[in-house]
């Protein structure tokens, strides 16, 4: 997202045009009205090209069921087109005493246009305008996590594929357990990420439905088409039932935040793998000297903190679900203020888990496995299971092998055998990174992006 600094010089503000939507002439009291405005400039700077998207839409409907003249339209579209080049240019910011970005951008029509200005908001209400804006900008950043979550992907099945021969001991309770292998321990959190994609990508398609039109939540008595402003904007359908589609508020926002906590869980479990191996009592990986940091009293010292903080960050956004659903649950259908809250945690946990993908994708390409684990005596009881089973391929009742290696093991005669050979789909001896691979492009060819971006050039070329 660009930044916001600059600011498109429109002059000093009249007094001709209300700052607020409802402004209906009498002054609200100044502490209140920083109660409830609360972050809304700040935030709803992240919003703004998506409500100028919307806009165009909705004006582009507009016009054609006769609440616009080609003129008027022409005049609205030109305006709004150059409006969204300042927001990407970062010279738009929202006006000291305007209260949103609705506010904002209805203000800058109307000085620039006049009356005419004050038409767009004709058959729509902020309640679904906020909510066409924040799918809009759901859908966007989705897309953008996608992006990180498959180059993350790459990396994870790159590490598994080089490492597949790789052993090193498998855990159950903390406790050496059977062998295992970097090629799994990377290829399982590849997999781990096909689960979070097909999460992310269903949790995608119910963003992707239209809510404008719905107005206050009790639709319009103005002939709107509907259908019109949902392939406009690239909508895979609608959200039919005005009041549903307000119900959708609060709705949206905890069904993403579980989706982006399942994948922000991935990456938090796999940093504490790598926390964890990294230590001198495991020694299964290590880091360059400069990614590591030091101690102010032990010059030995290598943390491992940027693993510290990428589980902490995550386990931050996984926390979001919770948020929203004490928000937003025990409130009855339409519309409450206590939905704007929602935005404070929900709208930054975008970016702060593609940051997360992003330095885990980067960590892990500097990572450096040890191939001589499995050559320490403390892991050779890992392979006592390789020798029962041994002993049942040559006819031993299994719970006779079981007990005949387990009796070696106490009398400390176990010398194993090392060689591994697990052949079925998914084991050490057959990772099957191809089929993984395959599932993870096939249920990322279930977003359409080419569909969504044709729509957004179409209404901004």
């Amino acid at each position: 997202m660009p930044s916001f600094a600059g600011r498109r010089n429109l002059g000093p503000h009249k007094n001709d045009f209300s700052m607020k939507l409802w402004d209906k002439g009498a002054d609200i009291n100044k502490h209140i009205e920083k109660f409830t405005v609360g972050r809304d400039r700040e935030l709803d700077l992240l919003l703004a090209p998506y409500d100028v998207l919307g806009s165009l839409a909705h004006i582009t409907m507009l016009q054609k069921v006769g609440l616009l003249n080609p003129g008027e339209y022409n005049m609205l579209a030109a305006e709004l087109k150059l409006i969204y080049m300042d927001i990407r240019k970062g010279n738009f910011i929202i006006d000291e005493g305007t209260e949103d970005v609705h506010s904002q951008i209805e203000f800058l029509l109307t000085k620039k246009l006049g009356e005419t200005g004050k038409k767009i908001h004709s058959a729509r209400s902020r309640n679904d305008q906020v909510l066409v804006d924040l799918k809009l900008f759901t859908r966007a950043k989705i897309l953008n996590l996608v992006d990180g979550i498959s180059s993350l992907f790459s990396t994870l099945i790159d590490l598994s594929s080089k490492n597949k021969d790789v052993l090193m001991p498998g855990y159950t309770h903390l406790q050496v357990a059977m062998p295992s292998s970097f090629g799994l321990w990377f290829g399982a959190y590849a997999e781990s990420l096909v689960d979070d994609l097909a999460l992310l990508n269903a949790v995608y398609h119910i963003v992707n439905q239209n809510p404008l039109g719905s107005a206050a939540g009790y639709g319009s008595s103005f002939p709107i088409d509907r259908q019109m402003t949902t392939d406009l904007l690239g909508f895979d359908s609608l959200n039919y039932n005005v009041v549903y589609a307000q119900m959708g508020r609060g709705k949206i926002e905890r069904m993403v935040s579980f989706a982006l906590g399942n994948v922000s869980l991935t990456l938090s479990k796999l940093a504490y793998d790598c926390c964890l191996f990294m230590s001198q009592n495991f020694g299964f990986i290590e880091l360059p000297d400069d990614f590591t940091t030091g101690s102010s009293i032990m010059p030995h010292k290598k943390n491992p903190d940027v693993f510290e903080l990428l589980r902490a960050k995550c386990n931050k956004i996984a926390s979001l679900t919770n948020e929203t659903s004490f928000i937003s649950n025990n409130l009855p259908s339409g519309y409450f203020r206590d939905y704007q809250i929602l935005k404070e945690s929900f709208l930054e946990a975008f970016d702060s888990l593609s940051d997360c993908l992003a330095i885990a994708n980067y960590t892990l390409c500097k990572i450096k496995v040890n191939n001589q684990l499995v050559e320490d005596d403390k892991y050779r009881n890992m392979f006592s299971v390789e020798e029962v089973n041994r002993k049942v391929l040559q006819g031993v009742p299994f719970r006779e092998a079981y007990r005949q290696v387990g009796e070696i093991i106490s009398n400390g005669n176990f010398n194993p055998e090392k060689t591994i050979s697990h052949t079925h789909e998914g084991s050490i001896g057959n990772l099957c990174n191809e089929k993984i691979i395959n599932k993870f492009n096939d249920v990322l060819s279930c977003f359409n992006r080419e569909r969504v971006e044709q729509a957004e050039n179409d209404l901004l070329k």
